[in-house]
């Protein structure tokens, strides 16, 4: 007699049902999601700066071990004050020797007027050492009734206490400042007489006008090359004239030489000259003129 098994299903798991209802668990888990990503952010952010944060803290330990600026051995200073390079060295609060930017202080000191170049570099425990190249000033300008230091490419130094370099050239006009080369390079052709010249104009930011001291002035052309030419003829007949019939310090006022090979000299002198000349030869002509009856 065979026996029949029969199988139960199995049993259902008893049915939950949710104190709320399916909206409102859609709404907290979106807010549930929001929280967890806005807590990773901080977080995250917080990673973010540990690596400026462990720098901070490296930075205050190693001026903390005295990796700290306490000296500043400056060189090649002549018209700068020290005060002046320590302004621009010294930044910070701590000025921690190891994390100080070398860049940025030779940035600050390249903008000083007065720096043609600077070198910045540190020695251990606490010494920065700064060595500038300094501008070389070469002339004074003369620009709207001011005067200022100017070196070779016209960059302006210093626009007070300027008593000391009045031995200086003296250029003047706009522009004059960015020429101030072409105006050296006249003096030295101008030889043995450069000590009488006053100084340079530039005439209309296109050629220059020299300045005696003995009150003439003498045009030059408008070319560097005519007027170093016109300046080197005119300091050579100056010099082989005899003190009795020099050009400076005598009738003359002015003295042109802007058309190449040619001198044009002015001056009351001249015009005094001019005017007894053509009176005396209107009173020839009227005694040799015939008498009318």
């Amino acid at each position: 007699m065979s026996r029949t098994t029969r199988k139960r299903a199995p049993a259902r798991p008893p049915a939950v049902t949710l104190p709320f209802a399916a909206p409102t668990l859609k709404r907290g888990l979106l807010l549930g999601l929001g929280a967890v990503l806005l807590v990773g952010g901080i977080v995250a952010a917080g990673l973010a700066r540990l690596p400026e944060r462990s720098l901070e803290m490296a930075r205050l330990a190693s001026a903390d071990a005295g990796f700290q600026i306490r000296h500043v051995d400056i060189s090649g200073t002549h018209e700068m004050t020290r005060l002046q390079v320590y302004e621009a060295v010294l930044t910070g609060p701590e000025n921690a020797l190891l994390s100080t930017d070398l860049a940025a202080i030779r940035q600050r000191l390249l903008a000083m007027p007065w720096v043609a170049d600077a070198s910045v570099s540190r020695r251990l425990p606490d010494t920065l050492m700064v060595h500038i190249e300094e501008r070389q000033p070469v002339a004074l300008w003369q620009h709207q009734g001011r005067f200022r230091l100017i070196d070779i490419k016209g960059q302006v130094l210093a626009k007070t206490d300027l008593a000391r370099f009045s031995a200086l050239p003296l250029v003047v006009g706009e522009g004059a400042n960015r020429r101030v080369r072409e105006m050296l390079q006249l003096s030295a052709a101008a030889g043995g007489i450069s000590d009488q010249i006053e100084a340079g104009v530039l005439i209309g930011g296109r050629r220059w006008n020299i300045h005696f001291k003995s009150g003439e002035t003498l045009a030059l052309p408008d070319t560097p090359a005519g007027a170093k030419a016109a300046m080197l003829r005119f300091a050579k007949l100056e010099s082989d004239l005899s003190d009795n019939q020099k050009l400076l310090g005598g009738p003359y006022e002015r003295f042109d030489m802007r058309v190449p090979g040619q001198m044009t000299i002015g001056g009351a002198a001249i015009k005094e000259a001019l005017d007894a000349a053509a009176k005396a030869a209107g009173r020839q002509a009227l005694a040799q003129k015939p008498a009318t009856i």
